[in-house]
């Protein structure tokens, strides 16, 4: 009856609610790095876009010059990516700490433009394909829609790293340190805690984040040197409405706006590319702080 009334079919309805999780779940696992990255360390990270296509090309290099498959790319893309983050963190970033956000929003978006200018010199703009792992290859007839195999997997990885990156930051001892840092980390070091390692530590585990969440869209999406600044300008939005620094925000907004973006296609297509905007401007202009910000 409710379905007649929207004049919408429900296989359409439940179509893009699955559609939408799973970009949803794209956004939650990028937004969570960025959040890490600010409420650790006071940084908003332009170049984290720029990360997560280093994250991307990584895998396929390590595939098409080597042969390491998608499973071992899961870890050493990251792995390598959060090295070369940490080394930028040590020489630049880590000057910029008590500086006003401005200084580091500048360094990091030249970040982008020598990160980005590398790729396109070294492999063009064109797209490259990333084949999907054969295991996952099919999917699942759900008789209102068809799921690739890979697509499921993609909501349940991401996911699962991001509750993971959750409790890891919010339930263990070496997270209450990172959360103490940013409060006083004067005081935390007189505790015998290497703060300035732990900031570069951070800056990893947020760097890695958004390595590996461009591992899982390679095969989605084509690698290419823009797949990142297309999809950051979306990630700084839900980062925002979740409240700049909130893990947890970063985590359910991402995922509810990658929905909304979905039901939106169904009734209003044209809108389909704005609605996390226009709900930001919404939430900023009741809740300036984010939905899970503090003042």
């Amino acid at each position: 009856m409710l379905f007649e009334l929207l004049g919408v079919p429900p296989q359409a309805l439940f179509a893009q609610l699955l559609i939408g999780l799973v970009n949803g779940s794209f956004y939650a696992a990028l937004s969570l790095g960025l959040a890490v990255i600010f409420g650790m360390l006071n940084i908003i990270n332009f170049a984290h876009g720029a990360l997560y296509m280093a994250g991307a090309f990584v895998a396929w290099m390590l595939l098409h010059h080597f042969g390491i498959p998608f499973w071992a790319s899961l870890v050493l893309s990251p792995l390598i990516v959060a090295v070369f983050g940490m080394a930028l963190e040590r020489v630049l970033l880590s000057r910029l700490y008590h500086l006003d956000h401005i200084y580091g929003l500048l360094a990091t978006f030249g970040l982008v433009l020598l990160i980005e200018g590398t790729f396109r010199q070294l492999y063009g703009v064109s797209g490259r394909g990333y084949p999907t792992p054969e295991v996952l290859k099919g999917g699942w007839n759900l008789g209102f829609m068809f799921l690739p195999n890979y697509r499921a997997f993609v909501l349940v990885a991401a996911l699962a790293v991001c509750f993971g990156a959750w409790f890891f930051i919010e339930r263990t001892r070496i997270g209450s340190y990172l959360r103490a840092g940013t409060e006083n980390a004067r005081l935390l070091q007189a505790f015998g805690v290497n703060v300035p390692r732990m900031m570069t530590l951070t800056f990893g585990l947020g760097v890695a984040l958004a390595a590996f969440t461009g591992v899982l869209a390679a095969p989605i999406y084509q690698v290419h040197p823009l797949m990142g600044f297309n999809i950051i300008i979306i990630v700084f939005a839900v980062v925002v409405v979740g409240g700049m620094g909130s893990i947890l925000g970063a985590i359910v907004t991402g995922l509810a706006l990658g929905v909304a973006e979905g039901f939106t296609r169904v009734f209003y297509p044209e809108a389909s590319a704005t609605v996390i905007f226009v709900i930001m401007a919404v939430v900023l202009l009741i809740r300036p702080q984010g939905l899970f910000g503090r003042r």
